[in-house]
């Protein structure tokens, strides 16, 4: 049991398991409210050897060296990567602090997300229909950047409606040959498809000058990561001719001043944040501290 917990901000836990949060430490602080400074993060830390925050707050190495007692980080979003993350892994793990996060808990709010905008922009619901008369997804050319878990459901979801799918990845996936999907090099994978899903990790960046070259006009682009997957130069220059954007968070298009580009179709809200989506989250943040209790012999 960890002698203090405390969660430095919202950390969207279902109340059943906030409240087992109580049986993992003798003293538990819940805060309601964002820190707004490195020194803030600190204060609310304290004496606490136990922490828990969200996307919205970071730990830095400035706030954890203020903080001695700290031995377990549980991140209540997702990491993929330390350099991606919004806490310092790389200090923590100096310091011999476990940090947990988790992922794959907000996807099938995602790929519903892809699947009704592009229905929408493709039929002219509410708007002209993208081609100048309705049509289907079946036949659509479409292109998944990042074949991880949430590319992987949008690029399943897209073959359910008819869609041929071509992917770019690091590697090959075997996986993906037997369902039919094309392993394409970017460059031809921009060129080729009508639709490009981007499903990358925070701050991964693959679309420079010359990919907006290669994906030219008549394009519809979706970006369903945290942040830009581009540079925002060719981005807007892009986004001058004949091609449409869709991003549910302003994270994920660049910020709020890009929602008056006519040709952006922002939500403005994390289409992850299901219902469903937080009993996932609260179960693996649970499962995560349950698994370093029993590592350390602290139950």
């Amino acid at each position: 049991m960890f002698k203090k917990l405390v969660a430095i901000e919202p950390v969207s836990l279902i109340p059943s398991a906030e409240k087992q949060l109580y049986s993992f430490a003798g003293d538990v602080i819940m805060y309601h409210d964002v820190p707004s400074n490195d020194d803030e993060v600190a204060a609310r830390i304290g004496d606490a050897d136990a922490v828990l925050l969200s996307y919205t707050s970071r730990i830095t190495r400035y706030a954890l060296e203020k903080c001695p007692n700290v031995k377990y980080i549980g991140m209540c979003c997702s990491l993929y990567s330390p350099e991606s993350a919004n806490v310092d892994i790389r200090y923590a793990e100096q310091r011999g602090i476990t940090v947990t996060g988790i992922r794959d808990y907000g996807d099938e709010g995602v790929v519903e997300y892809v699947i009704s905008e592009l229905v929408r922009c493709l039929h002219g619901f509410d708007q002209k229909p993208w081609d100048g008369m309705a049509r289907e997804i079946t036949g659509l050319k479409a292109g998944i950047i990042g074949l991880g878990k949430s590319g992987g459901m949008i690029a399943d979801a897209l073959k359910f409606f008819g869609a041929d799918i071509a992917y770019f990845s690091r590697s090959e996936k075997k996986e993906a040959a037997t369902k039919g999907y094309r392993f394409l090099p970017l460059p031809d994978l921009l060129a080729q498809c009508e639709v490009i899903c981007c499903c990358l990790n925070k701050n991964t960046i693959l679309l420079h000058e010359k990919e907006f070259e290669y994906l030219g006009d008549k394009k519809i682009l979706f970006n369903t990561g945290l942040s830009p997957a581009w540079d925002e130069a060719p981005f807007l220059k892009w986004l001058d001719g004949d091609n449409l954007c869709f991003c549910d968070t302003t994270g994920a298009l660049g910020g709020e001043y890009l929602l008056e580009q006519p040709n952006v179709r922002c939500m403005q809200v994390s289409t992850g944040r299901t219902r469903q989506a937080f009993v996932r989250l609260s179960e693996k943040v649970l499962a995560n501290i349950l698994e370093y209790n029993r590592g350390n012999n602290v139950l």
